[in-house]
């Protein structure tokens, strides 16, 4: 992982929650109206990429069924060589991973549906890296630690989860997304995968993991999006669990 300042020196500006939502809109629209309009509203969101220093629309492409998002402008890239993960916190050891480091872990692979909160889903995603349990059992946890926040090399972008929920087998520090490994647009070298909860749980680009004593809030909770996200279950929303 890089230092603060490089991090700083690559933060772009937050998208605000009303601009991530029109954004939004018009991708519902564009999947409720069918082909016509979708091919319309790609035109829209052209111009609309032109004007949008936020570099937000450049990052949604519909490849798969799946949409990205950033919440920051343009996010540099990290290689093999100059990608880092830490684990710190309540911990006993203090830990700092190469991408080779965690390619040389045990992996598993599991096959879920990606639910986002915004309404899409693309089932039977595979996806396969090292379990964040093993990672924490290998750092040691400390008494007093409830929690585990997530940072990310965007510079802006945080999530957490309980410590119980950290331990489940279906959540992933994922190296390879749809037996490929996993690219920048889908948050490569390295991302979160949380298996059971909405996809922005699944935070993008990871760098950092860090015990903590309680739960954090991340970057879209703070504008009201549910801690707990399981899916069909928080949110105001019914969606089918994903399996």
């Amino acid at each position: 992982m890089g230092n603060v300042n490089d991090d700083a020196a690559q933060r772009g500006t937050p998208v605000g929650r009303r601009v991530m939502l029109g954004v939004i809109g018009l991708g519902a629209a564009g999947v409720a109206a069918g082909p016509v309009l979708s091919r319309a509203l790609d035109s829209v969101l052209s111009g609309v990429a032109r004007k949008d220093p936020t570099g937000l629309t450049d990052l949604l492409p519909n490849s798969g069924g799946f949409r990205y998002y950033s919440v920051t402008g343009p996010v540099e890239a990290r290689s093999a060589t100059d990608y880092r993960l830490t684990v710190d916190g309540l911990v006993d050891h203090p830990a700092s991973y190469t991408l080779a480091d965690l390619e040389a872990l045990p992996q598993t692979r599991i096959v879920h549906d990606v639910q986002c909160v915004t309404g899409w889903r693309v089932s039977a995603t595979p996806f396969q890296g090292v379990k964040l349990a093993d990672l924490l059992a290998a750092a040691g946890i400390q008494r007093g630690a409830a929690a585990v926040r997530f940072s990310c090399f965007d510079g802006s972008y945080s999530e957490s989860l309980t410590l119980d929920q950290a331990r489940r087998d279906d959540v992933l520090v994922a190296l390879r997304m749809q037996d490929r490994p996993v690219t920048h647009d889908h948050g490569g070298p390295v991302r979160l995968y949380v298996a059971p909860m909405y996809f922005y749980k699944s935070a993008k680009w990871l760098s950092g993991i860090t015990v903590t004593p309680t739960v954090q809030k991340g970057y879209w909770e703070h504008y009201g999006y549910d801690t707990d996200a399981w899916v069909g279950r928080s949110n105001g929303r019914d969606d089918a669990p994903t399996s």
